[in-house]
């Protein structure tokens, strides 16, 4: 089974390239984030004609997360535990039923946090906390389990053109890569990291300054798989040519391929 995740910055706005994108690679799921509409206005019906079953949590005008998969959606779950106040609409689960039993699929988008030593940042760190603590309750169950989206997170420096250019910025800030090592300490993988040892291989480019012309990336959407998923890894990838594409999204899609 195929699994992708895509921030695509507006649905609404993107749908054409949304749905080109779904026609040409087939996933069997995909986790959209950034969606930018509530659950009633988001466009099932063109992803339902694709064969798609949809799960969303969406927000006017900001956040929002949604699951596509070609199977069905059970144990839909929308919010991270320990939200009392938070009205972000930043996470969803779901189980989907494989050959061979049920995959957890989560679509997430982690706060930004910018600018550091702001509350923006303290709830970035909080909300990354509650993802780490609800990882932890998920890994118990012992099954497959992907934890896909936008983490807002550089990892290394090597999943950025010029760190120097992004030390002050919050994606790059100490303790968030350190809330990201606390995520793969628990046991998780980095599906892209665990086939592609290269440096510079980007999820992000940014419309201003010509970022996309001379290739001032970083990498921030990440797929993290439970050891049971890590097993079934068969190749992972970026589908960077998506960002050329017209009225493309800052984020492109990137992908795992398990054998389910």
């Amino acid at each position: 089974m195929k699994f992708a995740t895509w921030n695509v910055n507006s649905v609404r706005a993107r749908i054409e390239t949304v749905v080109a994108w779904l026609k040409e690679t087939q996933p069997d799921v995909a986790c959209f984030q950034e969606i930018k509409t509530t659950d009633d206005t988001f466009p099932r019906d063109a992803f339902e004609a694709l064969g798609y079953n949809c799960a969303v949590h969406g927000q006017k005008s900001y956040n929002g997360v949604a699951i596509l998969s070609k199977r069905p959606l059970e144990d839909v779950r929308a919010g991270l535990p320990e939200g009392d106040g938070d009205d972000h609409a930043r996470y969803l689960e779901a189980q989907i039923p494989t050959g061979s039993g049920m995959v957890r699929v989560a679509s997430i988008y982690a706060p930004n946090g910018n600018p550091p030593g702001t509350d923006r940042f303290a709830y970035k760190l909080n909300w990354l906390e509650r993802l780490k603590r609800h990882a932890t309750e998920l890994l118990t169950y012992e099954e497959p389990l992907l934890l896909m989206g936008d983490y807002n997170i550089i990892p290394m420096p090597e999943d950025c053109y010029d760190p120097k250019a992004w030390v002050n910025d919050a994606l790059y800030q100490p303790e968030s890569r350190a809330a990201y090592r606390k995520l793969l300490n628990l046991g998780l993988t980095d599906a892209f990291r665990a086939c592609h040892a290269e440096p510079h291989r980007y999820t992000f480019w940014d419309y201003q300054a010509g970022s996309w012309q001379k290739d001032h990336g970083i990498r921030i959407d990440h797929i993290l798989l439970s050891p049971q998923a890590a097993d079934l890894l068969q190749g992972s990838a970026i589908d960077r040519r998506v960002r050329a594409w017209e009225k493309p999204s800052d984020h492109v899609p990137i992908w795992a391929d398990l054998t389910l």
